[in-house]
C-alpha cells in the first residue's frame, strides 16, 4: 500500500503566505512525477505545479511566479511554497504522485486534500 499524507492547509490572510507538504509512505519502489491539484467549490480539479524526478518543473499560469514546488527524494517529500496568496487560491489542495511498487508497475496515488483559505 502507499500512503500520501498533506500537511501544512490553513487559513492566511491576502498577500500572505503558506507551504504545504505532502510525504509519501509504503512499499514504494521508485516515485516518478510529484505534482499539486487543486479543487475550488463548484470547480473542476486543477494542475497547480508539477516536478520530475530529475526535478523539472511546470506550473499553471496562475501558480507562475507565485508558489514553488520542490521533492526530496530522499524523504519521498513534495512541497508547495505559496506566495502572495489571493482569495482565489482558495481550495483544497490535493498531492499526486507517479509511483511504482515492489509488485505493481507506475500508476497514479492521490493524497486526502489539505484545505487552504485565503480571507482577511
Amino acid at each position: 500500500q502507499v500512503q500520501l499524507v498533506e500537511s501544512g492547509g490553513g487559513l492566511v490572510q491576502p498577500g500572505g503566505s503558506l507551504i504545504i507538504s505532502c510525504a509519501v509512505s509504503g512499499r514504494i519502489f521508485r516515485i516518478y512525477d510529484m505534482g499539486w491539484y487543486r479543487q475550488a467549490p463548484g470547480k473542476q480539479r486543477e494542475l497547480v505545479a508539477r516536478i520530475t524526478r530529475g526535478g523539472n518543473t511546470n506550473y499553471a499560469d496562475s501558480a507562475k511566479g507565485r508558489f514553488t514546488i520542490s521533492r526530496d527524494n530522499a524523504k519521498n517529500t513534495v512541497y508547495l511554497q505559496m506566495n502572495s496568496l489571493k482569495p482565489e487560491d482558495t481550495a483544497v489542495y490535493y498531492c499526486e504522485i507517479e509511483a511504482s511498487t515492489k509488485s505493481s508497475p507506475m500508476r497514479d496515488y492521490w493524497g486526502q486534500g489539505t484545505q487552504v483559505t485565503v480571507s482577511s
